[in-house]
């Protein structure tokens, strides 16, 4: 009889983790990830990105189960191309939460991804994109940002530090969001209590499987609750310092393959 797997589920985050700064797949990675099919384990991508952005990845990655997007805050299905779960944040709270923050810091930037399958990406005047090649619409005037459903907010400010903005954020917005940084320029406001770790939880029970076989991937502090959730957890070289201070393990950067370093000596 073969020896149980030591992991049984592998989350990797996107930008800054299983990506390249170009946005592609490494083919050393995707052998990496062949092996843990291969093996019988399951690999969920958990990233901050909403289901439209990450649809054109799951096909890169051949991928057609689930994905966890969002920042948690939906439950995407590949196969089916559809949310089997999904929250979306109170657009009077965000609009609340927008004023609290520019009252202690002066005028953000903001933009909204839109809740669904295919809902867009707005960002008012002003707002820079994080990521050049993510498509965004852009529109007129703030309120043109809250006339659908939408899942999160992010922020940016012309002269605060990532850090000091979700400081700040953290500190006036309360219990009307949970703010989160998940990358370079990238501040996010989402639904309150909605974290990467439920998502993840989620996606897991759907697929029979849990914590304590589930080994997770990380650059930024947004991942810091899905590291909590697993059993254990690898912060890349390139991650935020609060992650590398929670992390089990450091690996090589996103460019050096570093997830694809463990996943060959775990499944060799």
């Amino acid at each position: 009889m073969a020896a149980p797997l030591a992991y049984a589920l592998i989350a990797t985050d996107l930008d800054g983790t299983l990506l390249r700064g170009d946005d592609t797949l490494s083919d050393r990675s995707l052998a990496a990830l062949a092996r843990v099919a291969d093996a019988g384990a399951r690999h969920l991508v958990v990233t901050g990105r909403p289901a439209p952005r990450v649809r054109p990845l799951l096909e890169d990655l051949g991928s057609t189960g689930l994905a966890v997007c969002g920042q948690g805050a939906q439950v995407y299905d590949a196969r089916a191309d559809r949310l089997l779960w999904s929250v979306t944040l109170d657009r009077e709270l965000a609009e609340t939460a927008l004023g609290k923050i520019e009252a202690e810091v002066g005028q953000v930037y903001a933009a909204v991804d839109q809740d669904g399958v295919d809902g867009l990406t707005l960002i008012e005047p002003g707002y820079r994109m994080p990521h050049p090649t993510l498509p965004a619409v852009r529109v007129g005037r703030r309120d043109d940002l809250w006339e659908e459903p939408i899942s999160k907010v992010l922020l940016r400010h012309p002269d605060l530090s990532d850090d000091e903005l979700a400081a700040t954020a953290r500190a006036v917005v309360g219990s009307l969001a949970t703010v989160t940084m998940s990358g370079p320029g990238t501040v996010e406001l989402q639904p309150c209590g909605i974290t990467k770790a439920t998502g993840l939880a989620l996606a897991a029970e759907h697929l029979g499987l849990g914590p304590e076989r589930a080994l997770a991937f990380g650059d930024m502090p947004n991942d810091i609750p899905m590291f909590a959730w697993a059993a254990r957890g690898v912060a890349m070289a390139n991650a935020h310092p609060e992650l590398k201070a929670v992390a089990d393990e450091v690996t090589l950067s996103n460019e050096d393959d570093g997830i694809a370093v463990v996943l060959e000596r775990l499944f060799p």
